[in-house]
């Protein structure tokens, strides 16, 4: 079994503050961190924290296709260091004209739990014929897994693999509010992932309205999911009409921490349960299995020591 994960890496630089400033304010930040971050990555590290964590998936291959700065960088090495052994970026797609990785610079706010982010990225995204490359190259793979990040180019990619490889199991993340050409490839995918915010974008009221109503369009999908925050998350299994709901993870003492990287995490969750647990586990058990990861995520700081959620699934 093994899983590509396609999309953008980004290096993070994270400011704690005690509110946003103001347009030409100063302000002190009371905490900096720094941590590789993007979609994919941040749900293939959790993904690799489960996968090692339970001795029945040594068969498991992770690898990460990406756009990144020369391969001789300081910042690719310590991107691909970050991800030894399990998660492999031989792969990824490296620039040899550029050292700086794409970045990201993150205000989050201690008065609202809330963060607003800016990314800068000069290196050229990834083309077509460059990902029909790597797919060869791959072509044993089981699943793909796609951010969906420009669609355009994305759903050339799935067309391809369609046509070449048609076995492989293709999943998106359809996250970004008014993003154009994001309907186009939950159309084109086995399993689609939808945020609350794109949702919400497109009129639906509730994740059980997204659900069952893009089922009626997405007709090769056998599972939709949508995430909706504090009100948890929905599944929808479309050859059994099956809807499963799971309320947030919380415990006695939950607080939110860190909510960067949760949507991502939940991924990982959803991907351990669909690669790893297939019919061993119900759609509710593995959705109670990615919100509970997720929620774990959100009361702490980073994503180390994810894998405990497993010692009550196992």
């Amino acid at each position: 079994m093994s899983l590509v994960a396609i999309g953008a890496c980004y290096v993070d630089t994270i400011l704690t503050t005690p509110h946003y400033p103001g347009e030409d304010d100063k302000l002190r930040a009371s905490k900096i961190s720094r941590r590789r971050g993007g979609n994919c990555p941040n749900t293939l590290e959790v993904l690799q924290q489960l996968i090692a964590h339970d001795p029945s998936t040594a068969g498991v291959s992770l690898d990460l296709v990406t756009v990144l700065p020369a391969e001789s960088s300081a910042a690719s090495q310590q991107i691909q260091a970050a991800f030894k052994p399990l998660v492999s970026l031989s792969h990824s797609i490296y620039r040899d004209d550029f050292q700086e990785p794409a970045s990201s610079y993150i205000i989050k706010s201690e008065s609202s739990g809330s963060r607003t982010i800016v990314n800068y990225n000069e290196l050229p995204e990834m083309e077509v014929e460059e990902f029909k490359k790597v797919a060869d190259r791959l072509s044993n793979a089981s699943w793909f897994h796609f951010e969906g990040r420009i669609p355009a180019v994305t759903l050339s990619c799935i067309h391809y693999l369609r046509q070449q490889y048609p076995s492989a199991t293709i999943s998106v993340e359809v996250e970004k509010p008014g993003r154009e050409g994001l309907q186009d490839l939950a159309e084109e995918a086995d399993v689609v992932f939808y945020s609350k915010g794109w949702a919400q974008g497109m009129g639906y009221q509730t994740p059980e309205e997204c659900v069952q109503q893009q089922a009626t369009l997405t007709r090769k999908a056998s599972l939709l999911c949508c995430t909706w925050g504090q009100s948890g998350a929905v599944a929808f299994e479309t050859s059994a009409q099956s809807l499963a709901h799971c309320p947030a993870y919380s415990s006695a003492d939950f607080q939110v921490v860190d909510p960067i990287g949760a949507g991502d995490t939940f991924l990982s969750g959803m991907l351990y349960a669909l690669l790893c647990r297939g019919d061993e586990w119900s759609l509710s058990q593995k959705l109670g299995f990615a919100n509970r990861l997720a929620g774990m995520k959100v009361s702490q700081e980073g994503f180390s020591g994810l894998a405990r959620a497993l010692e009550s699934f196992l």
